[in-house]
């Protein structure tokens, strides 16, 4: 770059005018000096003072959404910058719909690039929005920021190493697209009913009767009513159900991935959630690998805290296909500490045989366990009377919204339930 040998040049020009006694070359020569030197501490301090800042439209969103993202860059000073350029990096996966975007210079990472002249205490904010089509949690940054001189003799640049993270949850779809029934999916729940009652949750009140404690009288209603009133209490009831997830898309794990695979899993778990936990069920969510960028494994005890199906879409936005457990070792790991009458349900793309006979022998030993069988052949029957799933993956993934998946039904007295899941485009 010119700028770069400014001061060579100087001295070049200054000899050349002594040398042949040229008062206009030596004019040139400070001139250009001037402008030169001038030019350098204007890249110099183009940069002090000079805020970036990055705001995300929503930091979680569900798949096909779109969320913005917005920059802003300020120059808090009396130098006025004729060139800002701004280069965010941006996550492969989401697809940017303004802006110029090029390939970035890590792997798996895309460059926004943007460029502005900022005044003197000028401020300039740009809006891109993003479409999410791929599940994931992916970060926004760092971000290259580069301004300098008016001739772009000189450039300063620097880095602002901030991120910003964004959860895409996955999708959801009806049990009754996946094939599976709405209806008591998973067998038979033998519920059983608690002969307590909550304390908190007041169902109504009546007239008192003889026998009824009297802290349950409730003295507001008794005034109001001109008689003696009861509060009666709601009965505990919880059923608990427990998604264990096989994150394995191969018989040998380390050897890859199928994507059409995982990701038909990952709907297939996020689906049964949202529907059994609409229907009354406590449901937690236990994987056999471990979060992005955390050592700890994905694990969600069964609770009725208002947001767990929240938890559990954020949890099953981490799943990458990358197994650090067999399925026997994670049920093995977690069954232990889960009660008794709640039911788990298996959802995996490799039912191989040592993972076939650890759900065998929990169902032998009184155990309620379901098999959700993604992709393959139909599972064959056996006399176990376990329920069976099988939901296809001939349809892509993204294209679930649009279809219209039948189900082919075979239901014996002592061979259980088995489903076949047959796409049709709608």
């Amino acid at each position: 770059m010119l700028g770069g040998y400014w001061l060579l040049i100087t001295v070049v020009l200054l000899l050349l005018a002594g040398l042949l006694k040229q008062t206009p070359l030596l004019l040139v020569a400070l001139l250009f000096f001037l402008t030169s030197g001038t030019a350098r501490l204007w890249s110099r301090y183009s940069l002090a003072r000079l805020t970036y800042s990055r705001r995300l439209g929503s930091p979680k969103v569900f798949w096909g959404d779109t969320v913005t993202l917005d920059i802003t860059v300020a120059n808090e000073k009396m130098l006025p910058l004729p060139w800002v350029h701004v280069e965010e990096e941006l996550p492969m996966e989401l697809d940017a719909l303004a802006g110029t975007v090029d390939v970035g210079a890590k792997a798996g990472r895309n460059a926004l690039t943007t460029t502005l002249s900022l005044g003197w205490y000028h401020r300039r904010s740009r809006r891109y929005p993003m479409r999410c089509l791929n599940r994931g949690v992916f970060s926004f940054g760092p971000t290259l920021i580069q301004s300098g001189d008016l001739f772009g003799f000189f450039r300063n640049e620097t880095v602002v190493e901030t991120t910003d993270r964004l959860i895409v949850y996955p999708p959801i779809v009806p049990l009754e697209q996946l094939g599976i029934p709405s209806r008591d999916p998973f067998g038979d729940l033998r519920v059983r009913r608690h002969l307590f009652e909550d304390p908190v949750r007041v169902a109504a009140t009546r007239d008192y009767m003889p026998g009824d404690p009297l802290r349950r009288i409730h003295w507001k209603s008794s005034a109001r009513m001109a008689r003696l009133q009861t509060r009666t209490f709601d009965r505990t009831t919880s059923i608990d159900m427990v998604l264990f997830l096989d994150t394995r898309t191969m018989q040998v794990a380390h050897l890859g991935r199928v994507h059409q695979l995982l990701e038909m899993a990952v709907i297939t778990a996020s689906s049964v959630a949202n529907h059994s936990s609409s229907n009354g069920y406590r449901v937690g969510l236990m994987a056999n690998e471990p979060m992005h960028n955390d050592n700890r494994f994905i694990r969600l005890p069964p609770s009725q805290h208002p947001d767990q199906l929240q938890h559990m879409l954020e949890l099953l936005a981490h799943i990458r296909g990358f197994p650090f457990l067999t399925m026997p070792q994670l049920l093995e790991r977690e069954a232990r500490s889960l009660s008794w009458d709640a039911t788990l349900v298996v959802i995996t793309a490799v039912p191989d045989e040592p993972l076939v006979s650890s759900i065998h022998r929990y169902r032998r030993a009184g155990r309620r366990v379901a098999l959700v069988v993604i992709g393959g052949e139909v599972p064959p029957r056996d006399g176990t009377g376990m329920p069976t799933y099988h939901v296809s993956d001939e349809v892509p993934w993204r294209d679930l919204e649009s279809i219209r998946l039948q189900a082919a039904q075979t239901t014996g007295a002592t061979h259980g339930t088995y489903l076949s899941a047959g796409a049709v485009r709608a």
